[in-house]
């Protein structure tokens, strides 16, 4: 099954873009699921026909779903209450009843994301095309599974279950039955489903599509998806390259002519970057499934792209030893490293990732790095005290 994860920034036609692909695909004959996080129905605007919490079918192997955020959020929360219920009534705190519990900040995000893991672990569709949120919320979204896991071993570390047998007594002297038991039951099944959505969003079965208009503001866009994806260890795939004007039309002296060249000096620094895929202006909003035909929006059938990276070389000359990190488009200034225990803390402009350090060169200190090329590169000094002898 294939995956198909769509985005861009607020108004560029993400939406759109994302319905149109899913359904050349279906009359394509795939059987094809779209999924949408926005908070509004602009999904099924597009499609002509209203799309809610419920699957909808669109069309003969066309269905479009918005995942209720609200649901699962009440339904979490209240499973939370009932296996906490010994420590609340100790507290003496007031439960939270159903109809008053309304879902926080990033509910949204998780809920499209178990959306997600659980359609592809169901094998009912051939391909999932998911209109992810406005750019900077979908760049947060796919490091989200990963900084969960990563805070849930930080915070309930698997070894420590090691102390189980201790638990009733301490349960016996505090007088109320220990919440340990069921904290980490609950630690390690969010573990395996974070894992779940991690393993869709690495697949070599997903890839990413970027949706912009050829503007300095689309440009800009662009660059910031693709240093943030970078970050991650991934790269897009086409780029859509939306409501393109036709030149054809743009008569010298003409208000259009203005546009047309800001536009074609856009598209030629993507071209010599990305694999561009340019969809018409239509000259209106698109509205129904006719007007979604008539984009002609890229296929199905791309690959995945992956940054290689972390790459380990050994230098001959001086015995160091250099981790080659790709960044396109960063910026010296906006970059800052720090070495904490046997992770890499690494922010480039507004994003930023904490890197487990591959085994060899946990055993290293830092010596330095250097940005050359759209490439970070850091240098490690073996530790002689760490480093096995003869190596």
């Amino acid at each position: 099954m294939r995956t198909i994860l769509i985005l861009g920034p607020g108004g560029s036609g993400r939406t759109t873009v994302a319905a149109a692909t899913a359904l050349a695909a279906a009359r394509a004959g795939a059987r094809t699921l779209l999924l949408s996080a926005d908070r509004g129905d602009t999904l099924g605007a597009v499609l002509g026909t209203a799309t809610g919490p419920a699957p909808t079918q669109v069309e003969t192997r066309l269905t479009a779903w918005r995942p209720d955020p609200a649901a699962g959020f009440r339904e979490d929360l209240a499973a939370l209450q009932e296996r906490a219920l010994a420590g609340l009534d100790l507290l003496g705190a007031t439960r939270l009843e159903g109809d008053e519990i309304t879902p926080l900040p990033g509910a949204e995000e998780l809920s499209l994301l178990r959306a997600l893991r659980d359609a592809v672990l169901s094998e009912a569709h051939d391909l999932v095309v998911v209109d992810m949120p406005p750019l900077d919320r979908a760049l947060a979204l796919l490091s989200l599974p990963e900084e969960l896991r990563r805070y849930l071993r930080r915070l309930l570390p698997p070894e420590r279950q090691a102390a189980r047998a201790l638990r009733p007594l301490l349960g016996k002297l505090a007088g109320v039955p220990m919440p340990a038991e069921w904290l980490y039951e609950a630690a390690a099944r969010w573990d395996v489903e974070l894992a779940a959505v991690e393993a869709v969003l690495a697949d070599q079965d997903t890839s990413l599509r970027l949706v912009a208009e050829p503007t300095p503001a689309g440009a800009d866009a662009v660059r910031s998806a693709a240093l943030g994806l970078a970050l991650r260890g991934r790269r897009p795939g086409p780029l859509v390259a939306n409501r393109t004007l036709p030149e054809s039309e743009a008569a010298p002296g003409s208000w259009l002519a203005g546009p047309v060249a800001q536009q074609r000096k856009v598209l030629e620094e993507w071209q010599g970057a990305y694999d561009v895929r340019p969809v018409a202006h239509l000259g209106r909003d698109p509205r129904g499934t006719d007007d979604l035909a008539r984009l002609a929006p890229p296929g199905a059938g791309d690959r995945a792209a992956a940054v290689e990276w972390p790459v380990v070389d050994r230098l001959a000359e001086d015995g160091h030893l250099v981790w080659h990190i790709p960044l396109p488009g960063a910026h010296r200034d906006d970059l800052d490293l720090v070495r904490r225990g046997d992770d890499v803390v690494l922010s480039v402009g507004p994003f930023r990732r904490i890197v487990p350090l591959p085994s060899a060169l946990r055993r290293c200190t830092v010596d330095g790095a250097s940005l050359r090329e759209g490439e970070l590169r850091i240098r490690f000094t073996p530790d002689p005290g760490l480093w096995p002898a003869g190596r």
